[in-house]
């Protein structure tokens, strides 16, 4: 069995669970099962998955909860295997980055022929990967310019958007408010505290309001900002 393709099934029904890995078997592929959304949250923090089946009606946490934490971990292959078969979760559920979408119940060898086809696909168009910055539950893409928070996307202005990823490039490096002018309005400072208290104000509230218990950003007194580990 080749098991550098590793395939996570997620999925609380047994026997479809069992039918799907052994076609993923049967490719020689590797399945993984899951149960629940919370062990699929338990596999996908353990590693990336060249793919993952998703069930949509899962106990613990709904598959559209899962494809929002998949999404933002970056890219990641995903192919909804549901019931719910309405047109309108078909297109949610690919507009919200899922890259297929099976109805049940399934034909096995439209399952097989479908997984490869996604896994060619990935193979040629993923050969340069997403860059991403990560601090705590904060997923900035470089490539997209969009940030996430607990999986869910938050949305910056775009000196926001440059005083986050300034701090998160160096993440334990302390930027004085020059450091942070110059790097983010590529002007000479001038001794205006105002400019950068107000958008670094801004933005830690949103990043408070995206997730209240944590703290990401410190005031270093007397010298500047940092991200708070």
């Amino acid at each position: 069995m080749n098991q550098t393709i590793n395939i996570l099934v997620v999925e609380d029904d047994n026997d479809i669970n069992q039918l799907l890995c052994r076609i993923i078997k049967k490719s020689q592929y590797y399945p993984q099962p899951a149960y629940s959304g919370t062990e699929a949250l338990i596999y996908l923090d353990k590693q990336r998955w060249d793919l993952v089946l998703l069930d949509l009606m899962l106990p613990g946490m709904a598959g559209e909860q899962i494809l929002e934490k998949i999404t933002a971990k970056g890219s990641m292959p995903v192919i909804i295997i549901s019931a719910k078969s309405e047109k309108e979760t078909k297109i949610n559920s690919l507009r919200s980055g899922a890259d297929d979408f099976i109805s049940k119940p399934f034909d096995v060898d439209e399952v097989s022929a479908r997984i490869d086809s996604l896994l060619r696909r990935y193979k040629h168009t993923n050969e340069t990967p997403k860059q991403l910055l990560t601090h705590k539950d904060i997923h900035l893409d470089l490539d997209t310019k969009t940030v996430y928070v607990e999986g869910a996307e938050i949305t910056l202005t775009v000196r926001e958007y440059k005083i986050l990823k300034l701090l998160m490039t160096s993440p334990k490096k302390v930027f004085s408010k020059s450091n942070v002018f110059e790097s983010v309005w590529n002007e000479p400072f001038h001794g205006d505290d105002n400019t950068v208290n107000v958008h670094m104000s801004n933005l830690r509230n949103k990043l408070s309001k995206a997730n209240p218990s944590e703290e990401y950003i410190e005031t270093i007194w007397g010298m500047g900002y940092r991200l708070k580990s």
